[in-house]
């Protein structure tokens, strides 16, 4: 009997010794095509020499010093690394262990930042209904997942939802993306008239929602649109890249594809590839300016914030991705696998929507085609093409709850970028066959 508090405690997980390139490899010595990266995290794959190679030389050297006392070489040199490539009006970054903890330390810099422009009555978020932001209580309450919130709602401060960007359900056929796009900003709008708009303190949202919505994008023109809104306003628009940024979309920052750039952006995942747990906030030039001539102070800190061998770590696999032109794949392979999965599916009884951008792409499953009606929850579809998979030496994530929290199935898709076409023929095949099993 293990003596792990496992995720799930009646679950039998097998054990994982060793990983080449984009597989996992267990106890067995059976192979696992890794097609969503774990989490959208692994996507240098499993056994990148360089990087072990730097995890390696810096623990030699110094493997942590507490950020209340120094700075590291590591973590200065991957935040230059990163501002020199962020979206215009970045130049800073607040370095953490994880993706929850990038968000909720946004939140406060955000609320921190309102406070010391003389504006402390700004305490509102307004964020998007099935978004996920994390699991602390901050970015747990923010996020709009009905079923993740559901049992902790006691503990949870108050946001406000709006609709997500969702064309394939809510955008009706004769309605064109303009005319969209005006429907959804007139809503926030109503939103920020409603909670008064100096009450308002930021808008958050995914570029491409990831686990909640698989690998859903927005139509032409939203961002553009949120952005023009929350800045009419004086609100902060807090994109969260967690899971869709860092390549992970086709570009280093997922908002880049948007033209649009924000006052917080979160990282993580793609950022250190899985090689060691590390998140970030990319901060505007405003918020930094406005803290340092006020208090001087960011009043928050986690024990393991810049740990030296995680940045160098991060540092590494950014520095592989851009020498090895690891994007360029990474849009390559995205087309080539969306082609691959229409080829195999655009017939399918099941599949009903296929999305996504660069190797974040998802599959939504349906009853039938027609009304796109999903299929009872009862029937766990996600968790039954999960054992499917893993049975035919495949990672996928599929999950449930697509269109509410607790209707709808989808399969999200996030393999390394380091893939190459005969992965994509591996994965589609033995996607295949576990979809096709699991609906007999």
């Amino acid at each position: 009997m293990s003596h792990v508090f496992h995720r799930s405690l009646t679950a039998t997980y097998p054990v994982a010794t060793g990983g080449d390139g984009p597989y996992l490899i267990d106890a067995n010595g059976k192979r696992y095509l890794d097609a969503c990266g774990g989490a959208a995290v692994s996507c240098l794959g499993h056994s990148d020499a360089a990087v072990i190679a730097a995890v390696q030389q810096q623990i030699a050297t110094l493997a942590y010093a507490h950020s209340s006392f120094f700075t590291t070489e590591p973590m200065e040199q991957l935040a230059d690394f990163l501002v020199a490539r962020a979206p215009d009006g970045i130049d800073s970054v607040y370095f953490v262990s994880g993706g929850s903890e990038a968000v909720e330390s946004a939140l406060k810099l955000a609320r921190q930042y309102f406070v010391e422009r003389d504006q402390p009555q700004r305490r509102h978020v307004i964020a998007r209904r099935q978004s996920y932001h994390g699991n602390t209580l901050g970015a747990l309450a923010t996020g709009g997942n009905a079923w993740r919130r559901q049992q902790f709602e006691p503990l949870l401060v108050k946001s406000t939802h709006v609709s997500p960007c969702y064309a394939y359900r809510d955008q009706p056929v004769y309605e064109t993306d303009g005319d969209y796009v005006a429907r959804l900003g007139q809503e926030l709008e109503d939103n920020i008239a409603a909670l008064g708009a100096d009450n308002v303190m930021a808008f958050i949202a995914e570029p491409v929602v990831g686990a909640t919505a698989g690998a859903l994008p927005a139509v032409a023109g939203y961002f553009a649109r949120m952005r023009a809104i929350c800045q009419r306003h004086g609100i902060l628009l807090i994109l969260d890249e967690v899971m869709c940024g860092m390549g992970r979309t086709g570009s280093l920052f997922a908002c880049e594809q948007e033209a649009i750039t924000a006052d917080l952006i979160c990282i993580a995942k793609g950022l250190g590839a899985g090689y060691q747990p590390i998140g970030a906030v990319m901060v505007s030039k405003d918020i930094h300016g406005t803290i340092r001539a006020g208090t001087g102070f960011f009043q928050h800190g986690h024990t393991y914030i810049g740990h030296a061998t995680a940045c160098a770590a991060a540092l590494a696999v950014q520095r592989q991705i851009e020498e090895r032109d690891l994007l360029a794949n990474v849009r390559a392979m995205g087309d080539l696998l969306k082609e691959r999965l229409h080829q195999r599916f655009d017939g399918h009884a099941h599949v009903g929507d296929i999305r996504g951008r660069g190797l974040l792409l998802g599959l939504e499953l349906v009853q039938e085609r027609a009304s796109k009606q999903p299929f009872d929850p009862a029937r766990r579809l996600h968790a039954r093409i999960k054992a499917h998979a893993m049975q035919n030496g495949l990672m996928c994530y599929p999950m449930g709850g697509t269109i509410d929290g607790l209707h709808g199935d989808h399969i999200l898709l996030a393999p390394p970028y380091i893939i190459a076409a005969s992965h994509v023929d591996e994965l589609v095949d033995k996607l295949g066959m576990a979809i096709d099993a699991s609906l007999r």
